[in-house]
């Protein structure tokens, strides 16, 4: 199916609110196209179970990007001439480059705790805060994902939300300091078509986030037991953050104020690495693709308010739009591939 099409059949089914648990469980198959770098931080386990357990999480988050130009930096999972873990972090984010459009994501696997109203991830020898990775990250003028799946975490959202960034946490609050299971769901969802809810073969953050929560209250439901872990989402930094509860499958279902913005609009954009055969598109189409992708949302959100005619009507409309932007980067892909081929 080409690219265009199945991005037009996507949005067809996400106006009819297809659920999670309807498409295919295969693995994401990324391609070559993506620039995104991603820094690992995996942190100390404090027995063998949960140090296995990172490790695999670790291993996952790997397994995804090992074969894509993402460029991974771990740490953590090693000793570097006996330099602790967290100069490791606070030097690696120094040297990194500040402005550029390359998209930083930056995943931390392990405990949190929370006293004294400090948040902190607890690292092999000094732990760092939330309040300290935010300085850390001030001259970053780039994109930037971070993914806490601590327990203790959702502090680190009052502390890093700010515009460009999305922040997601395992935990609504610093009380919730029980093992937590989000981040484990989240690094399998990341990279698996089943939580492709809009059917681009692309995983973004929101899709991610939306079937780690699915996940994770399926574990509490089947064992029976009170959850502990509240995920939050935040994209639009104001550093409150938006839970899993907020959304109708992938829609946010919330009341707001007519000037403010919901969470989960640039999350779902976010994606970690592009599909398998995805035509690369211009940086104009990126950007009309955003807008009528926003003229989408606005058109969702006046649904009930429309006759059903006019909406579904309006809605064709810009997803023909869409479709013609692929359209047109798949034709352009499929030009230069037998110019190639031509070439003696």
């Amino acid at each position: 199916m080409n690219r265009w099409f199945t991005v037009a059949l996507g949005i067809t089914l996400f106006a009819s609110n297809i659920g999670i648990d309807s498409v295919g469980a295969d693995e994401v198959q990324p391609n070559d196209t993506a620039a995104a770098e991603l820094l690992l931080i995996v942190g100390a386990g404090g027995n063998e179970e949960y140090a296995a357990e990172f490790a695999e999480t670790a291993d996952q988050w790997k397994r995804h990007v090992e074969s894509t130009s993402v460029k991974l930096h771990p740490i953590g999972d090693s000793t570097l001439a006996g330099t602790p873990d967290r100069e490791q972090l606070k030097s690696w984010i120094a040297e990194a480059d500040r402005v550029t459009s390359t998209p930083l994501w930056i995943v931390l696997i392990g405990h949190g705790t929370f006293a004294q109203n400090v948040a902190k991830f607890n690292l092999r020898g000094p732990d760092f805060s939330a309040t300290e990775l935010a300085e850390w990250i001030k001259p970053l003028d780039r994109p930037l994902v971070i993914v806490n799946g601590a327990s203790a975490s959702g502090p680190f959202i009052n502390a890093l939300s700010a515009p460009g960034r999305v922040i997601v946490t395992a935990t609504q609050s610093g009380s919730e300091q029980n093992y937590a299971r989000f981040g484990r769901y989240f690094a399998e969802a990341i990279g698996s078509l089943d939580a492709d809810l809009d059917h681009d073969d692309e995983v973004s953050v929101h899709e991610a986030f939306l079937k780690a929560n699915a996940a994770v209250k399926e574990f509490y439901d089947t064992e029976a037991r009170i959850s502990s872990e509240h995920a939050l989402i935040d994209d639009n930094g104001d550093g409150l953050g938006t839970s899993f509860k907020a959304f109708r499958r992938n829609i946010p279902s919330i009341a707001a104020k007519p000037d403010s913005q919901l969470d989960g609009r640039r999350a779902a954009k976010m994606t970690l690495f592009a599909a398998v055969n995805q035509a690369p598109l211009l940086p104009e189409e990126s950007q009309l693709r955003d807008a009528i992708e926003s003229e989408i949302e606005t058109l969702q959100s006046q649904k009930e308010t429309m006759a059903e005619t006019a909406y579904y009507e309006q809605l064709e409309t810009r997803m023909l739009r869409l479709a013609k932007i692929y359209q047109a980067a798949e034709e352009r892909q499929n030009a230069s591939k037998k110019a190639t081929k031509s070439v003696p």
